[in-house]
């Protein structure tokens, strides 16, 4: 039996914040939920399983919370279920969600991800010793930055091109009411002289530490025809993993991810993704991870990616738009982070991503991973539904 296509009916966000103090876990899910479902002209009673994802539970102190908050979600007496994938953990939860869909299920699923990262130390709650490594890495930052510089050797490329994708990011956030950080006096310059966290990777070249949640409402065909607005069809969609360490272990372009995105094409029928492919809402929470996914993703060629970057070629109105919406270099509620890259996806193809919207976006790439660069989640959503 075919699988039963997937579309996107609803989508929503809460303003991405330092501190969302004015409301609980439960307030902040059930905001981004409402407002998927006020997209989708849909209500409580329409939805018949919730998937909810996070980033590890020590980072909230909250051990479990899907089960308190299943009132907040309208998931009581209903199908509930939790995903968790450390960073990836938004990409996979949409997944989960989706197949449940896709394999007839369940019709209707809302699927939800969030972080409250004001509620805990996610800096030091990620200053996770080594084996047989002297303790000197402090956050996910000081895990990634050996990567960009054996990156940078094996590319050759120049120490600026960092700076460049948070300069663009940080100016694409402007044009997302959603995003965190809204810096209006951005320049490069400010980038540049920004103080070197771990080398090479700048103050200014980092996410932040965002409060936030996002949330889909995925249906099937006949959920898909009743819809008010042109849904976003899913095209093809995988997860992969590998472990942290181990021998031969490529941490500058893991195989999981390029597993990963092969899957997801070959689902999809692309043959060249830098020709078939529109945008890309890639998971880049150190601006030197826009070059590394660019070839790991097969948008280039192994040590070319920034030459990409440098050129222009993903900018807002360049050949390949990368992170219209600001990314995760301007938002990150860690479990909602992967999510946010599928929602903002969806989106474009749907034609709603108001100032940040590329023109013509027929197919667009959702892109997260997690933990040591081990956990990948990615999906391709089409404006058309799938062939069948």
């Amino acid at each position: 039996m075919s699988k039963e296509p997937v579309a996107v009916v609803g989508i929503g966000q809460t303003k991405h914040v330092a501190a969302r103090r004015d409301v609980s876990i439960a307030g902040l899910v059930r905001e981004a939920a409402q407002r998927a479902l006020d997209d989708a002209e849909s209500t409580w009673a329409d939805i018949d399983a919730v998937v909810i994802g996070k980033a590890p539970d020590f980072f909230e102190g909250v051990m479990m919370p899907e089960l308190y908050l299943a009132d907040a979600l309208g998931a009581v007496g209903k199908p509930m279920l939790r995903v968790h994938t450390a960073g990836s953990v938004g990409g996979s939860t949409a997944l989960v969600a989706a197949n449940l869909v896709a394999a007839r299920v369940h019709g209707t699923v809302l699927t939800l991800a969030f972080e409250k990262q004001s509620e805990s130390n996610a800096m030091w709650g990620l200053s996770l010793p080594i084996p047989f490594q002297q303790p000197l890495l402090a956050g996910a930052g000081g895990f990634f930055a050996p990567h960009v510089r054996a990156y940078m050797r094996r590319s050759g490329a120049p120490d600026t091109i960092g700076s460049l994708v948070a300069y663009k990011d940080r100016r694409n956030a402007l044009k997302n009411p959603y995003a965190h950080l809204h810096e209006h006096d951005i320049t490069l310059e400010k980038v540049q002289a920004s103080p070197m966290l771990w080398d090479p990777i700048r103050y200014s070249e980092t996410c932040p530490s965002s409060d936030g949640a996002c949330a889909m409402i995925l249906t099937d065909r006949a959920g898909a025809a009743r819809s008010p607005r042109p849904p976003a069809w899913m095209l093809g969609g995988a997860m992969r993993s590998e472990p942290t360490l181990f021998a031969g272990k490529d941490a500058v372009s893991p195989q999981a991810g390029k597993d990963c995105a092969a899957d997801v094409y070959r689902q999809a029928g692309i043959s060249d993704p830098r020709r078939d492919i529109d945008a890309v809402e890639m998971y880049v929470p150190f601006s030197w991870y826009e070059p590394m996914w660019l070839e790991n993703l097969g948008f280039a060629a192994e040590g070319e990616g920034w030459k990409l970057t440098e050129s222009g070629v993903t900018e807002l109105d360049g050949d390949l738009p990368v992170n219209m919406s600001g990314g995760v270099l301007s938002t990150n509620p860690i479990g909602a982070s992967g999510m946010i890259r599928f929602a903002e996806a969806a989106l474009q193809v749907r034609g709603q991503a108001g100032e940040h919207q590329v023109d013509g976006a027929r197919r667009v790439l959702g892109h997260a991973y997690g933990g040591g660069s081990q956990f990948f989640s990615m999906w391709l959503v089409g404006a058309r539904p799938p062939e069948s």
